[in-house]
């Protein structure tokens, strides 16, 4: 079966929303049906508050070879921007409509073949589309799964040849998003770090990143004893990924991002409430997010290099586990005194950041989903974003703007460095001194200390977004793979960055 989505314009009245204007493959439509399309859509009456999406089945003489039609309300064709909201909204109608629009198709019967009207945006039709239906199924009986369905941009006379492209863009940023997903919800015991290190590879291996896999001996020659020390409680080896892609080989200009590649969390000795526990196989959000950030950077021929570095390793209770109390030293040789092995994160990130800064990149992000404070201060709505540089921050600003994933900035005061500092056995504290109070910001002021002075640098805590809630239309069940298309954004903005000056 083929369906199509196409999309109306429309303004409030006191029954519903009426339709106001169409889109150009919607009047393409209605002129080829005779204008019957029109008709039959002003016949079911205005949208309502509740549906913003109709079904419109085609009759079997018709002239449109679609079995099915799934009209959505755009909104008014003038969007006034709220600035208080941080975001694109016209850019967001166009991916929630389009989700909406082939949820409701796709909740009536199987659609082999599903196209989509741009919108006049078709890099986020395309995106709206393929998260919407994204799902973790590849541990179920396949028999029993719902066949997926191929999205085609709907093409009309005289349409922008820049359309195909930029829909095919969006598709692949959704592909990237989506295999982070995947990633982060396959279960700890199918996705350790030697099998994802394999899984990313296999991924890779047609594309042009080079992938540098490192043992526990390199680990430990590196010094790494803050990382090794999450390390030692699992009977799993740990990684030490690097993912190298050079889209402006004319300079010698990186941008580095260090992702958390914690597998499963169980907390060590400072050992988790069982509740929710199992979420904690998506503990490598930020490892996912930056794998597929360097994959859509290959795929989109970004012309930047980029260089990532993912420690992976699992956090477990045994024997050889680290001790609350114990002291660790980082590669940079800070001692640190390990007061709650749940606080995990830092410790594998800490050693990530000083080898990362060995690259020279003229700015360092970390990924990570890092504290349960950022879910309680944030909720799912935005990444929490720490940064000691403001025109990278405005740049990620305005990339989560763009694509809807909104990001937000947090404090770096001295106040939680001090906090940090206050450490009866080390030179630092990996929870300080403050207890629960500004957890978040407790834990970014740890990861300061691993960034030499004059290093431009941004860690963003994705623990609010790690999971899908009711954000948008083209939220889902599972793991999110968030912010991997804001990453993107914020590399593809910098563009010119990579560009040297003769």
């Amino acid at each position: 079966m083929r369906g199509l989505v196409l999309g109306v314009y429309t303004e409030k009245s006191k029954s519903g929303n009426d339709v106001s204007d169409y889109t150009k493959s919607f009047k393409d439509v209605d002129e080829k049906t005779n204008s019957s399309l029109s008709k039959t859509l002003k016949q079911t009456g205005p949208f309502c508050k509740s549906v913003k999406q109709k079904i419109l089945w085609m009759p079997v003489e018709s002239k449109v070879k679609f079995d099915c039609i799934s009209v959505v309300d755009l909104g008014t064709k003038e969007v006034k921007e709220n600035p208080l909201e941080g975001i694109d909204e016209k850019l967001e109608r166009v991916r929630s409509s389009i989700a909406d629009g082939v949820k409701a198709l796709r909740s009536c019967s199987d659609f082999e073949e599903i196209y989509l009207d741009s919108c006049d945006s078709p890099q986020c039709a395309a995106e709206g589309a393929n998260l919407a239906v994204f799902s973790y199924d590849a541990l179920k009986d396949q028999s029993s799964l719902r066949p997926k369905s191929q999205f085609h941009l709907y093409e009309y006379d005289g349409i922008p040849k820049e359309y195909i492209s930029d829909f095919e863009k969006g598709s692949h940023l959704a592909e990237c998003q989506n295999f982070a997903r995947i990633l982060m919800d396959t279960p700890a015991n199918y996705m350790t770090p030697s099998i994802f290190v394999k899984t990313v590879t296999e991924k890779c291996k047609d594309s042009n990143i080079k992938l540098i896999a490192r043992d526990k001996a390199w680990i430990e020659s590196k010094k790494m004893g803050s990382f090794l020390s999450v390390a030692r409680g699992s009977e799993e080896e740990p990684k030490f990924l690097e993912l190298h892609y050079d889209g402006a080989p004319d300079t010698k200009k990186c941008i580095a991002l260090v992702g958390k590649g914690i597998t499963f969390d169980s907390g060590g000795i400072s050992l988790k409430p069982s509740p929710d526990m199992d979420k904690m196989r998506a503990d490598m959000g930020g490892a996912a997010c930056v794998t597929g950030t360097i994959l859509a950077a290959s795929k989109l021929k970004l012309k930047v290099n980029v260089k990532g570095f993912i420690p992976l390793t699992e956090n477990m209770p045994s024997g050889k586990a680290t001790k609350p109390g114990d002291v660790v030293f980082a590669m940079n040789g800070k001692s640190i005194q390990v007061d709650n092995t749940d606080a995990e994160g830092r410790l594998v990130l800490a050693d990530g950041l000083c080898y990362a800064q060995q690259f020279d990149p003229i700015v360092t992000l970390d990924i990570a989903t890092l504290t349960g404070a950022m879910m309680i201060a944030l909720g799912s709505a935005a990444t929490g974003v720490f940064s000691n540089d403001d025109e990278y921050w405005n740049v990620l600003n305005k990339a989560g703007s763009v694509t809807g994933d909104r990001v937000w900035r947090m404090p770096l005061y001295d106040y939680y460095k001090k906090a940090v500092k206050a450490s009866h056995l080390a030179d630092i504290n990996n929870i300080g001194k403050k207890g629960r109070e500004g957890g978040s910001c407790i834990a970014a002021s740890f990861l300061n200390e691993f960034i030499e002075p004059g290093n431009k640098w941004m860690h963003l805590d994705i623990a609010g977004v790690m999971e899908c809630k009711d954000e948008t239309s083209y939220s889902c069940k599972g793991m999110s793979g968030r912010p991997t298309r804001t990453l993107v954004q914020f590399l593809k903005e910098l563009e010119g960055s990579f560009i040297e000056k003769k």
